[in-house]
């Protein structure tokens, strides 16, 4: 497993910080950090949904309804979206903070700051990062998600979002 190594804020199951760490040695210790991602959706109410690229070290070839990543030292969960956005879909876009939840899925344990974005379009997304992408309705989605193989954490965003 090939983890980027970026530095990150270690915090505690209060999202308080503790110190600052690799990402790397974050996701190996199972120490807690901060992942911001935005749920992007379009003037129609659709929702983005994007395949990741088959050589990322984390969940090659999985659907995903967030984009996003870690929060790098200082940075909020918004900001966090927000430069993913641009990485990835090569679009940029105000975000808008809805929630967070300890997530336990995936590879370690993280705090998970989900946000809000409306887009016009998807940009250029970057190839590396991003297979394959579509708009898709609620009820597609929620097809989807029954038959597609998606990141672990895409579920639960989409049934917290929903709420």
């Amino acid at each position: 497993m090939c983890v980027v190594d970026e530095l990150v804020e270690r915090v505690d199951a209060a999202d308080r910080v503790l110190g600052v760490v690799s990402r790397r040695e974050a996701v190996r210790e199972g120490w807690l950090h901060r992942i911001g991602v935005a749920v992007c959706r379009d003037g129609h109410g659709r929702y983005l949904v994007h395949r990741r690229a088959g050589q990322l070290s984390r969940f090659p070839g999985h659907y995903e309804l967030g984009i996003g990543g870690a929060a790098a030292v200082g940075e909020s969960y918004e900001r966090a979206a927000e430069r993913e956005l641009a990485e990835e879909l090569g679009t940029s876009a105000r975000v808008r903070f809805r929630f967070k939840f300890l997530n336990r899925r995936g590879l370690s344990p993280h705090w998970l700051g989900v946000c809000d974005a409306e887009l016009l379009g998807a940009g250029t997304p970057d190839p590396g990062e991003v297979a394959w992408h579509g708009w898709l309705t609620e009820l597609e989605l929620r097809r989807a998600l029954r038959r597609w193989t998606f990141t672990p954490d895409s579920q639960e965003i989409f049934d917290r979002y929903l709420q």
